[in-house]
């Protein structure tokens, strides 16, 4: 899939397009308060996206799907519509947690549907507040046009059969980003298990970032990977996390290296651990 822009933004970049007639500011920070939050001071003329409510199609059990599946293709074109995203706007997403929360998701979805002009904010709005980009709390109003034009999901997703069909075969590297210390089961906080896949190997997402938690320059994240003892091959990899968001963090940061995009088992850690799967523990 051809793409003109690099997957990540600085601050003082959007600051020079920040007055662009194409141009629409996401903020896609999730968590209890994050609308409150968003309501009280955002980056200027940024909406709102929720994970939950625009993002997933969230069912009654996270064994089908995990839990945030993928939106019905249609709903996703009509939320696009909603937010004033056409095939000619340039996207800017960031959120409060470095683009794991929910900026990655969203840059993975428009990814997905063959939209080109999108990048997530290098830092997030912590970054944009630290270099005086502009924000407040004042209601946006969005210029609703068209549901966005979309035939389906262009970018690799696995189901979880995919995934047990891959651990048997062994052709298939599978990352898991999660914490350490969920990997290992020592610490699970939203599912109904600690523990990970087996056969999957962990690496943390936050090894896309520096000590300043801006992403690797793409150099380095290409040398994380390809020395990594996995060894990436966007061909035969499998990354996944909790519920299919965080690992698009790293899905991103592969991106901005310059690999192809790999598959994203979107189900991830909630769907196999809620179908009693097999499940390991510990380091490994």
């Amino acid at each position: 899939m051809k793409k003109s822009l690099p997957p990540i933004i600085s601050v003082q970049e959007l600051k020079i397009i920040a007055s662009n007639s194409n141009l629409i500011i996401i903020d896609a920070s999730y968590g209890k308060n994050a609308k409150e939050n968003y309501k009280i001071n955002h980056i200027e003329g940024a909406l709102f996206v929720d994970l939950d409510s625009q993002l997933s199609n969230i069912k009654d059990t996270a064994a089908n799907g995990g839990r945030h599946p993928l939106p019905e293709i249609n709903t996703f074109s009509k939320t696009l519509g909603q937010l004033g995203i056409s095939p000619d706007s340039h996207v800017v997403i960031y959120d409060q947690n470095n683009g794991a929360l929910a900026a990655a998701r969203f840059w993975w979805m428009l990814r997905a549907v063959g939209h080109e002009k999108v990048q997530v904010l290098n830092g997030g709005f912590e970054e944009a507040v630290k270099h005086n980009y502009p924000t407040n709390g004042a209601t946006v109003k969005t210029k609703t046009c068209a549901p966005y034009p979309i035939e389906n999901w262009k970018l690799p997703t696995v189901t979880m059969q995919e995934v047990e069909i891959a651990l048997k075969n062994g052709r298939n590297t599978i990352i898991d980003v999660r914490a350490p210390k969920r990997y290992s089961g020592e610490f699970e906080p939203l599912d109904i298990i600690g523990g990970h896949i087996p056969g999957a190997s962990n690496m943390p997402l936050t090894n896309n970032l520096d000590e300043n938690n801006l992403f690797l320059a793409p150099e380095k994240l290409k040398k994380l990977y390809a020395n990594s003892s996995n060894k990436i091959n966007p061909k035969n990899t499998i990354i996944h996390c909790g519920s299919g968001v965080t690992a698009c963090h790293t899905l991103l940061a592969l991106d901005y290296a310059g690999f192809e995009i790999p598959s994203l088992y979107v189900g991830s850690w909630s769907e196999w651990c809620n179908n009693n799967k097999p499940v390991a523990t510990g380091e490994n």
